[in-house]
């Protein structure tokens, strides 16, 4: 009998009666409807995040920023709301916390009534953490408190995007406003830089210019010290002259008088004459000499008073101080200006003293030679002494004030030499603080310039950019390899998997390992091997293409290698029937239940839900050994497009198992042919 002919008899007796029919197809759909209904029931979890009960409590009662209300917690209510990421419901404290104790809600999430005032308390002195309250029960469900925290998270990081773009905003703000006072203090600076530059050249003029007046202030101050010595003696001389002049009017006078005398005091006449006029010769020489003195002097101070004057006007004294200074120098030349018109109108009176003193004696000589004509010319020496006593009177009255006015203009020139020379002291000062500050000055300039160089120069649309670039500076790019469509796509491998180990379990229930008479009659174990293993294998094709067809046309997967993956889910189903059969021949009833053990033992290690890298040390080693890691591997590759040198090493390993499985099958099959005998001929009661 050939193996086709012992499947075939397999087949017939699991569809003789209408209840073994019934048991086949209900069997045969076990991998369909596990498969099908996890697929569909989570097929979109995530998706229906929305229809969750969740409640939100927002006692957030406000705060004042400039003088502006702000209220984040009614932003974020606004946007919550209008986001749906779950079933908000906005409501009080004491109903979520019994809601969420009575599973109406399966999580609270709370804004406080400090949450606007701590998320803006960072321009204070006191920044305070805003806090998002999270309030869980793990009655409601473990993964309601997984998204529970995911939501949180996502919360606050939207809070902090929101908070950090408006903080930052601030701060460009902040910093574009100084800018602009800083471009206003950089124009400042320059023409800081350049007033000071001026200021420092003018000092340097004022110095210059008060070092000058301060040599003609101590030369003017000598020649008036030098005139007043010299003019010390005149009023003396004046009065001597004076009394020269009276005794010579009273002298002629007397001669006029007693005429008849005339020869015998012609003599006397004569030689006082001379004297006279001797010494009227040498008074206008010494007058003559100190006019010249005091006309040079009163130069010397008309020029040290412009120089002065130009010096005082260019200064950086005060208006009232420059006043007072012109004013002491007015009256110091007013008062030289009449010491000279007093010498000169002195001198002037002296030449012509002097003059008349020569005439006098030229007429005594005369009226030495010429007694006869004496009386004539002793009459006009009279008229002439008298005017020369008259003119040595007001020479005499004026010698004291002449004298004083000198001394005044010496003391007055010697206070504007010491005034002066501190003006020149002041000057040189005020020359190098000037010249300070004008460094000082380039330096705010250039150190203004660098620090405007240093402030960005942002538009209000690049701040806006700027501040959301810093408030969320990270953005995730995704770019996969492969893709699920959905959850339920991502976790169709391992169901597909542990359908297809389900669908090859339920089947040995009624398919039996091998045919015992077949095997005892016809002597061949490995043809009652292979029929043993085909008809479930068979069978087990059929339930994957069932599931198959579920998958792509029921739920909608995207498959990107169909053929390929409905290959590789019917070797998948294969294999895990031969190592089933194996369990059965090798210990029945026992090796049945171990395929039990197997299945739960691939289900903690197929990884098929967290990745395999996350089990405990041995189990990564059963991971790396069991078929359905390969299976799942090899279906995710082939259902997702990945890499198909992987899905055929994964098919590669599954056909090991297949072999491994068969080879075992058929060593059990040959010792149990060795001892069977003519009762195993004999129908079983179990069918």
């Amino acid at each position: 009998m050939k193996t086709y002919h012992l499947v075939a008899t397999e087949l017939k007796r699991l569809t003789a009666t209408g209840m073994a029919k019934l048991a086949l197809v209900a069997l045969m759909l076990v991998p369909v409807l596990y498969a099908g209904l996890y697929l569909w029931a989570n097929n979109d979890p995530y998706g229906n995040l929305k229809d969750v009960p969740v409640a939100l409590v927002v006692e957030d009662t406000g705060a004042t920023v400039d003088g502006e209300p702000v209220d984040y917690g009614q932003q974020v209510e606004d946007q919550l709301l209008e986001d749906e990421s779950v079933g908000w419901i906005v409501t009080d404290a004491d109903t979520a916390e019994q809601g969420v104790r009575d599973g109406t809600f399966d999580f609270i999430l709370t804004l406080g009534p400090d949450f606007s005032t701590a998320l803006t308390s960072a321009e204070g002195d006191a920044p305070t953490q805003a806090v998002v309250e999270l309030t869980t029960n793990d009655t409601n469900s473990f993964l309601a408190t997984t998204i529970a925290g995911q939501v949180a998270e996502k919360v606050r990081a939207s809070i902090t995007e929101q908070v950090g773009k408006e903080a930052a905003l601030k701060l460009l703000d902040g910093f574009a406003t100084v800018r602009e006072n800083l471009t206003t203090a950089v124009d400042g600076a320059d023409q800081l830089a350049d007033g000071t530059a001026t200021a420092s050249d003018g000092g340097q003029q004022l110095a210059s210019g008060a070092g000058t007046a301060n040599i003609g202030a101590l030369t003017l101050a000598d020649g008036l010290q030098q005139l007043q010595a010299g003019s010390a003696a005149l009023p003396d001389q004046a009065n001597q002259l004076n009394d020269g002049a009276q005794q010579l009017s009273t002298g002629l006078q007397q001669l006029q008088a007693g005429s008849a005398t005339l020869p015998d005091d012609t003599a006397r006449l004569n030689d006082g004459a001379q004297q006279v006029a001797a010494g009227n010769a040498q008074l206008a020489t010494t007058a003559s000499g100190l006019a010249t003195q005091v006309q040079d002097a009163v130069n010397q101070a008309a020029a040290v008073r412009t120089d002065a004057e130009a010096a005082i006007a260019a200064s950086a004294l005060t208006p009232e101080q420059k006043q007072a200074l012109l004013a002491d120098i007015a009256q110091i030349a007013t008062a030289v200006d009449d010491g000279n018109t007093k010498v000169q109108a002195a001198n002037t009176q002296i030449g012509e003293l002097a003059a008349g003193s020569a005439a006098v004696a030229a007429g005594t000589q005369q009226l030495a030679d010429s007694a006869p004509q004496l009386s004539g010319g002793i009459a006009t020496a009279a008229s002439g002494a008298s005017q020369l006593a008259t003119g040595t009177q007001q020479l005499a009255d004026a010698a004291p004030t002449l004298t004083n006015g000198i001394a005044s203009a010496a003391a007055g020139a010697s206070q504007l030499a010491g005034g002066v020379t501190q003006l020149a002291q002041g000057s040189l000062d005020l020359a190098g603080g000037l010249g300070t500050l004008d460094s000082g000055a380039d330096e705010l300039r250039d150190g203004l310039a660098s620090g405007l160089d240093d402030v960005p120069n942002q538009t209000a649309d690049q701040r806006e950019t700027a501040a959301q670039t810093i408030s969320d500076p990270v953005a995730v790019d995704s770019d996969a390899v492969t893709k699920a469509s959905n959850y339920g796509a991502g976790m169709a491998p391992f169901f597909i998997s542990l359908a297809a180990w389900i669908g090859i379990y339920a089947l040995f229930l009624i398919v039996k390992p091998l045919s015992r008479r077949a095997l005892t009659a016809m002597k061949k174990p490995f043809t009652a091997t292979t029929a043993g293993w085909a008809a479930p294998a068979l069978l087990g094709a059929v339930q994957m293409i069932a599931v198959f067809g579920i998958i792509t046309l029921a739920l909608g997967y995207q498959v990107e290698h169909p053929w390929g993956m409905l290959g590789f889910m019917v070797l998948t189903s294969a294999t895990f029937a031969t190592i089933i059969l194996a369990l059965n021949i090798l210990l029945g009833s026992v090796g049945q239940f171990l395929g039990l053990v197997l299945m739960v033992l691939q289900l903690v290690t197929a990884g098929g839900t967290f990745p395999w890298q996350t089990l405990p040390g041995p189990l990564q080693v059963l991971h790396q050994v069991l078929p359905m890691s390969h299976a799942v591997d090899g279906i995710r590759q082939l259902m997702y497009g990945g890499d198909v040198s992987l899905a055929g090493a994964d098919a590669g390993a599954l056909f090991f198992w297949l072999v491994g499985a068969l080879l075992v099958s058929y060593l059990g099959a040959r010792r149990i042919t060795r001892h069977r005998t003519l009762r195993d001929l004999r129908p079983s009661l179990i069918g």
